[in-house]
């Protein structure tokens, strides 16, 4: 029973309005306890003042009761602020009716007119109690004249009456006064609240700033080390693709890495041939030299993050080298305190292993192993490209050698072959010349290979190689008339493209002979072929070949003789 008439006395709700709330409130108390008030002093008039129940007062005193009952229904429906108005303007009509009908001036309905300015402050606001403070003032004018002219009935109640309704009025207006210093405790506390969420929230705002700022901070100069470290490994890049000899590749490659990273130690192991050790190439550090002096290499096992790398082709990183197990304690390193070792592969088959070390613990991060990875395919790629070369330029050179060898042989036949090796024009005619008119200055340009010209600045010889693919084939000799004299730069380079023409043609000529030459050989196999295949019997098959044999070599004594030889067996074939 007691729950039920809480919740039905129980002032509204209204989540989305919190003044609206408040104003319910304060409209309900109001209402509520000035219906009780009133409804308590009509008995009380009734009975004690023998007041009778339909006297005009009473019966205001009952519109009040009704009006207030009417403002809490308007209220409960959620017109709060119209259930305001209805309280404020039915007791300020029932105040004055009760001062017009009562004791005036001097009587409890003129004194309710305070009563109803408080309240009006509390439930509607500042500018409904200004304005039922300027209407009670009107009112209180109107009281006077009234008095004045002697219109009110009895302008004076007697004490005891005064007293009781005086009474109700102090409760009420105690009641309305506790409600206004409740209202603003509370406002107080809710501001004190909100001060002190707001001081937290700014207190929780500026550390989350401090957090988002040192992030930001820390992620910039993360994003600054990135683009450093990418920087670094394309200037790696440009200045490891730059350099060919593997020997003088790898050590700038781990000077380079130790420099550009800040590491304590770089190494480089590559496999050797049987794949069964990882031998160190080149090394930045002091002890990585006495490394390379006694030639270390590591097994590709697990007992060290070199084999460890190694052997299964993954990256190992030994944040603090004194817990990891797989460390390798290496007295010549024993500054170490992290170390990271990445795989060198080349078409997805490793080669080797880069090895870092730092004095730092735990100086590697995840970015790290992302650059050095990138740096560590860019070192396998250089390493393999400077392989390649070096096979490139080993087979180049043989086959140039061979192709020299090839060169010289078949021009030394070629010049076997031919009836002079040498012509000379003084001008008027041509004349061939033989060994012993051959003259000595072109000697030294068949040792040196290039331009030679008498001692001092005006010579009166100069001899250019011909030169056919870095061989040397013959010389033009170019003698002056007049004596020593200066050969000018156009002349010179005139006497070089001559002889470079020279060489091509005579290289041409040398082929041109030779094929017709193997065209002939092929013509006379032919023919030879052709004839012998005619026979028909062993005797004339004999005869065929001894005489076309006789007759293509010609001044030959040819004998063409079948023998039997005795087998291993002792057979005869």
């Amino acid at each position: 029973m007691l729950h039920t008439l809480r919740r039905v006395f129980a002032p509204p709700i209204f989540p989305d309005d919190e003044d609206k709330t408040r104003s319910a409130y304060y409209i309900n108390a109001v209402a509520l306890f000035s219906a009780l008030a009133v409804l308590a002093l009509i008995p009380a008039r009734v009975l004690m003042l023998k007041i009778g129940l339909t006297d005009t007062s009473n019966l205001i005193l009952l519109g009040i009761i009704v009006s207030l009952g009417i403002a809490w229904v308007t209220m409960r429906a959620g017109a709060v602020r119209l259930a305001g108005y209805i309280t404020i303007g039915m007791v300020w009509l029932g105040s004055t009716l009760l001062a017009f009908t009562g004791s005036g001036l001097r009587g409890s309905g003129f004194i309710s007119y305070f009563v109803v300015i408080l309240l009006a402050g509390l439930l509607v606001g500042a500018r409904a109690a200004v304005g039922i403070a300027i209407l009670s003032i009107f009112s209180s004018f109107g009281l006077a004249q009234m008095e004045s002219v002697g219109r009110l009935v009895d302008p004076v109640d007697p004490p005891f009456d005064i007293a009781v309704e005086t009474t109700i009025l102090f409760a009420l207006s105690a009641f309305i006064i506790w409600l206004i210093i409740t209202s603003l405790r509370n406002a107080l506390r809710a501001t004190t609240a909100n001060a002190k969420q707001l001081e937290s929230s700014n207190k929780d705002l500026s550390e989350l700033r401090n957090v988002l700022e040192t992030r930001i901070q820390e992620r910039t100069a993360s994003l600054e080390k990135r683009a450093s470290q990418l920087q670094t490994v394309s200037s790696l890049a440009r200045a490891i693709a730059s350099v060919q000899d593997p020997s003088v590749l790898l050590p700038n490659i781990a000077r380079l890495v130790s420099e550009q990273f800040s590491f304590y130690h770089t190494g480089i192991f590559l496999l050797d041939e049987s794949r069964s050790k990882a031998v160190l190439q080149a090394a930045s550090s002091e002890g990585g030299q006495r490394m390379l002096a006694r030639e270390h290499q590591l097994p590709l096992d697990s007992e060290s993050i070199v084999g460890y790398v190694t052997s299964r082709g993954e990256p190992r990183i030994a944040l603090d080298v004194g817990t990891d197990a797989v460390y390798f304690n290496n007295p010549d390193l024993s500054d170490t305190r992290s170390e990271i070792a990445l795989p060198l592969r080349v078409s997805g088959k490793v080669i080797g292993a880069l090895d870092v070390q730092s004095t730092q613990t735990n100086a590697f991060s995840e970015e790290d192993v992302e650059v050095l990875s990138t740096l560590a395919d860019q070192i396998a790629i250089a390493i393999e490209n400077a392989r390649l070369f070096g096979d490139a330029q080993k087979a180049l050179a043989e086959s140039r050698s061979t192709f020299e060898k090839y060169i010289q042989q078949e021009w030394s036949n070629f010049v076997q072959q031919v009836r002079h090796t040498g012509f000379t024009f003084d001008g008027k005619q041509i004349v061939a010349l033989d060994n012993s008119s051959k003259p000595e200055q072109p000697r030294a340009v068949v040792q040196t290979g290039s331009l030679v010209l008498e001692k001092g600045k005006a010579s009166s010889t100069v001899s250019i190689p011909i030169k056919l693919r870095g061989q040397i084939l013959g010389v033009l000799d170019i003698r002056s008339k007049k004596g020593p004299r200066d050969w000018s730069r156009e002349e010179i380079m005139l006497l070089e493209a001559a002889a470079e023409r020279a060489a091509l043609a005579l290289e041409n000529a040398r082929l041109l002979e030779n094929a017709q030459r193997r065209a002939a050989r092929e013509r006379t196999i032919g023919e030879i072929s052709s004839r012998i295949g005619s026979a028909s019997d062993f005797n004339s098959i004999l005869r065929a070949t001894v005489e076309e044999m006789g007759r293509r070599i010609g001044a030959a004594e040819v004998i063409f003789e079948i023998e039997a030889t005795a087998s291993r067996d002792g057979g005869e074939n």
